[in-house]
This record gives structure tokens, C-alpha cells and sequence, in this order.
């Protein structure tokens, strides 16, 4: 038996058997033990593009519906009685839920088959759609979402682990590169087009919408989509189900998310509610591991992360789901905050970003055909440096449309080469019959990251932008010579229109308002800064990944 690197732990010569922790010995984790000649011989009966394409699509939807109603919470609220706070619960209990079923996939496809989970969930997603659109209350609306999230879960993962059994490894990259294209432009349409399906119709039909879409995943997809022979339905597991493990990831996943989405709007550790849901975060993830890593038969395959370089690009998936949503997040952010973007402008302005990945992911794909994964990742992660500080070079509050929509694609330029390259790597030297969880736990982490990066950089603004507020107030005082002509200069134009009793309290509120905004406008900057700090990190992190070669993007390929 050899091995591709010697840096990345060899498999057990018995698929069945699983990794020993230490001399004491651990539990083996239930894996199938497929023939290596079947795994070689089997292709799907029909072009695996067009299968990539179906569960593409499947994906496309589940992923546009995480941010297409961000821009329709003012629309909600309002007309289902309730205030904006409580009508963020919309997104929060959609991210729960999916959060909880995300890395669940490999266990649930080992229960009925993977291709009968992933219709299970295109047909859960799509009712729950429809019971959504027609909610007459917030706490139907809420339960409707709770459901939606369950069903989109599993969307994900199922659609990459679909993609990596049916491609050959080195035609894989290209596979992943329709992927990543629904994984990064979903996010990035999302706001733009739940903007104007509100603003033009009502918000219910940013629901109704995946009907028609999920109707049509779930012909083909039944039509088109087989599971390999190495996936095999038992039953009989549901009887054995891992309550205990649920329970955790369920307490991890909820007081993660409710602590993420509501930190800021409470202030974070200084509210006694952040802090409880904070507890619930850290006991749900150490009960999660300790008691997973246990089992003979866990939900989730902890051991996988045994293998360093699967380990590794969960860990970079983290901080590239967390840029893409960061990235994602801000821009529409500042263009509506500041320079007054309708939501539909705003998202406009992405449009050219979106465009960019039609072009760069296919040149990407076919990268990981040629150049090693490792190379691939810190190329990305260099130009990623590049654009945040160029971000924070053109930010500023004169920023023309053009110049926004250009920031975007510049954005964009970067991730097919982080995204491909870290999706395509954790195959590597993996067990074939672990797809599943591999791309369930790839998934999960990328997501997650991208939560915790949107309310860091989030909080961060603010914070950047209150330190720069006050250091800009020292010079707001009487006898600074630019202080005192911008008052005179104002008081002298508002005198004309308003009167000589309004003017000078009017100039200084002009004045306030564009302190604020200058002192917003560089807490942007500053995050761009720190995000390209940190992208500098990724880079070295990148040469951790194994020296693959190119083309190897496969389960079991690391054994031959």
C-alpha cells in the first residue's frame, strides 16, 4: 500500500475497521466495505453533467433562500403584526434548522439511500415553501421556516456528494466549479431579487417562487439520479438513532445561532441572554465531541477529522465561507447605509460580481486539473489580500455606481480558486463510501463560518466606526480653523433658505450627520484591512494542505 503523502495518515487495510485513537483502542465507526473493483467500475447511466446540473439546481434554490428575504423584513413584520426584531426570527430560525441538518446528510443517506433523503428534503423544502408564502401569523411563519431549514439542510451537501461520486477525480474540479457558482451567486442574487419580487409583488411569493423550481428538482432528480452501490439503505438504523448526539448538536447549533444573530441588537456579553446562549453553544459542542467520538454508530463521523489534510480544509472552508458571506454582506450594506441604495440598486451593483463567477469558476474547475490544490488555495488567498485592500483603498462616501459594481467583480476574482480548490482537496485520500460526510461536514463548516465572520465583521464596523467618531469630534470644536469655515460656509447657505433663528442649528446637525457617516465609512475600511490580515494567514495555511496531484480530487484516491 502506498500513499499519495506521506503526510496524510493511511487508511486501515479493513474499510470496516475505523482508526484507533490510542493503544487503549477506540469504538470502530460503522462504514461499508464496497468492492474497490465496483468503485472503479461503476458510472452513472446517464451524462453525470446533466445529473450535476439537476442537483444543482435542487441546491441553487435551498441556497438563494438563506438571504432572499433579509431585504422583505420590514415587509413581513409589517404585515403579519409584528416589529422588525421579532421578524428577524424569520432568518434566525431557518439558519437553526439548517445548521442542525447540515452535517446529518451521511447518516440519514445510510437510513433510506441518498438519492430517496435528497428528494425527501426537495419535497420537505418546497411544502413548507408554499405554508410559508401562505403563513396568516409570525409563529406559523416561524414554524413553516423551521421546516423549510430542515429540508434545505441536507440540499447542499447531497447535491456535492452526488457530484463527487459521479465525475471521475480529474474531471471533479470542473463538477465542483457548478457548485461553488450556486454556492457563492445564490447568496449574492439573493437580496436583489427578494428585493424586487417585494417591492413589485409581495413578500409571500419570495416563497411561492421555489415551488415551480423544487416541482421540477424533484422530477428529475428521481429521474435522473442514482445512488452508487456503495450507498446502502438500512433501516434498521432508526432504531439505533444517536438521540444523545441530536440533542447536542441541536443545543450547540441553536445557542450558536441566536447568539450570532441577536449579539449585537443585545450588546453582546454584557446581556445575561447572549451569555445563556453562549453556555448552550459551548456544552452542546464539547458534549457533541466527546460523546460522537464514542459512538459505534455516530451521526456525525468526528474521525474524519483524523485525517490532517481533510482536518485542514475544514478549517480553511470556515474562513472562506465566512469572507464569501462577509464579502456578500457589507457592500450592500454600505451602498444602502450610506450612499442611499434602494435594496434593488444595491443589489444591482452585484450583479457584475456574479457575471465574473459565470466566467472565472469554469477557468477555475479546470485549474484543479493541472495545478496542485495546495498552489491553487494560496494563489486565491494572495489575490483575496489584494482585494480586500483595494476595497479599502476605493470605499469611500463618493463612490459611483460603476465603481461598486467594479469592487464586486474584483470581490469575486478570487473565490473559484479558494472555493474549488479546498472543496476538491478533501476528497482526497478519503474513503469513498464517507462522501457523504465529507461533503455534509465540508458544508456545515462553511456555513457556520459564514455566520460567525458576518457578525464579527458586522459588530466591527460599529465598534471601528464609534472609535473613529470620537477622534473626529476632537477637531469638531470651535477655533479649528476647518471646523469653524464648514460652520460658516453652512450657516451662511441655511440662512438664505431657513432663516437666520434655524441656520446655526442647522449647520451643526449637517455637520454631525457627516461625521457619522465619514466615521462609518472608515470603520468599513478598517474591516477590509483586517480581512486582508487575515487572508495573509490563509496563505501560509494553505501550504498545510497535501501536495496532491493535480486531478486527485478523490475518494479513495489516496490509496492504491
Amino acid at each position: 500500500m502506498s500513499v499519495i503523502d506521506s503526510t496524510m495518515p493511511a487508511l486501515p487495510a479493513d474499510p470496516t475497521a475505523a482508526p484507533q485513537l490510542n493503544g487503549k483502542g477506540a469504538r470502530p465507526t460503522r462504514m461499508e466495505n464496497p468492492n474497490p473493483a465496483l468503485q472503479a467500475a461503476w458510472k452513472p447511466r446517464v451524462n453525470p453533467w446533466l445529473i450535476a446540473m439537476t442537483v444543482a439546481l435542487a441546491a441553487f434554490m435551498e441556497v438563494l433562500d438563506t438571504s432572499i428575504a433579509n431585504v422583505a423584513l420590514p415587509h413581513i413584520g409589517g404585515s403579519l403584526g409584528a416589529s422588525t426584531d421579532e421578524a428577524t426570527w424569520v432568518l434566525t430560525s431557518y439558519l437553526v434548522s439548517n445548521a442542525i441538518v447540515l452535517p446529518l446528510g451521511g447518516w440519514a443517506s445510510s437510513l433510506m439511500g441518498r438519492r430517496n433523503f435528497f428528494v425527501l428534503c426537495i419535497t420537505i423544502f418546497t411544502i413548507s415553501s408554499f405554508l410559508c408564502g401562505a403563513a396568516p401569523s409570525l409563529p406559523i411563519l416561524l414554524l413553516c421556516r423551521v421546516l423549510q431549514g430542515a429540508g434545505g439542510g441536507g440540499m447542499q451537501p447531497m447535491a456535492q456528494a452526488i457530484m463527487a461520486d459521479s465525475f471521475e477525480p480529474h474531471k471533479r474540479g470542473q463538477a465542483f466549479a457548478l457548485y461553488g457558482l450556486v454556492a457563492v451567486l445564490a447568496p449574492s442574487i439573493g437580496p436583489t431579487l427578494g428585493g424586487w419580487i417585494t417591492d413589485n409583488f409581495s413578500w409571500r411569493w419570495i416563497f411561492f417562487i421555489n415551488i415551480p423550481v423544487g416541482i421540477l428538482a424533484f422530477i428529475l432528480v428521481t429521474r435522473l439520479v442514482e445512488d452508487p452501490p456503495w450507498i446502502k439503505a438500512d433501516p434498521s438504523r432508526l432504531r439505533n438513532m444517536d438521540y444523545v448526539g441530536l440533542g447536542f448538536l441541536t443545543l450547540a447549533m441553536g445557542g450558536l445561532q441566536v447568539m450570532l444573530d441577536k449579539g449585537e441588537e443585545n450588546d453582546w456579553f454584557s446581556s445575561s441572554f447572549i451569555c445563556f446562549f453562549g453556555v448552550l453553544f459551548v456544552v452542546g459542542m464539547v458534549g457533541l465531541f466527546v460523546w460522537e467520538w464514542r459512538q459505534k454508530d455516530p451521526l456525525i463521523n468526528l474521525r474524519l477529522f483524523r485525517y490532517r489534510n481533510f482536518a485542514i480544509c475544514c478549517f480553511l472552508m470556515m474562513l472562506v465561507g465566512g469572507v464569501l458571506n462577509a464579502n456578500t454582506v457589507l457592500q450592500p450594506q454600505f451602498t444602502q447605509q450610506l450612499l442611499g441604495y434602494t435594496a434593488t440598486t444595491a443589489g444591482l451593483a452585484l450583479t457584475a460580481g456574479g457575471v465574473t463567477l459565470v466566467f472565472m469558476m469554469p477557468l477555475a474547475g479546470i485549474a484543479t486539473g493541472r495545478i496542485s490544490a495546495r498552489y491553487l488555495a494560496a494563489f486565491g488567498f494572495m489575490m483575496l489580500v489584494i482585494t480586500f485592500r483595494y476595497a479599502a483603498a476605493v470605499t469611500n462616501l463618493q463612490m459611483s455606481f460603476a465603481e461598486a459594481s467594479w469592487l464586486r467583480v474584483v470581490q469575486m476574482f478570487p473565490l473559484p480558486f479558494c472555493f474549488i480548490s479546498i472543496t476538491n482537496a478533501a476528497y482526497v485520500g478519503m474513503p469513498k463510501e464517507q462522501s457523504n460526510q465529507v461533503a455534509g461536514l465540508i458544508n456545515f463548516v462553511r456555513n457556520i463560518g459564514g455566520s460567525i465572520l458576518i457578525s464579527i465583521t458586522n459588530a466591527q464596523v460599529t465598534s471601528r466606526a464609534m472609535w473613529h467618531e470620537q477622534h473626529l469630534q476632537q477637531a469638531m470644536q470651535p477655533g479649528s480653523i476647518g471646523y469653524d469655515l464648514h460652520t460658516q460656509a453652512l450657516t451662511g447657505a441655511y440662512n438664505q433658505a431657513f432663516g437666520a433663528a434655524n441656520s446655526a442649528a442647522l449647520a451643526l446637525a449637517q455637520i454631525y450627520r457627516q461625521m457619522i457617516a465619514q466615521a462609518t465609512m472608515q470603520g468599513y475600511q478598517d474591516v477590509y484591512m483586517e480581512l486582508s490580515y487575515a487572508s495573509i494567514i490563509l496563505v501560509f495555511l494553505a501550504f498545510l494542505l497535501s501536495k496532491n496531484k493535480p486531478g486527485e480530487g478523490g475518494a479513495g484516491a489516496g490509496v492504491h
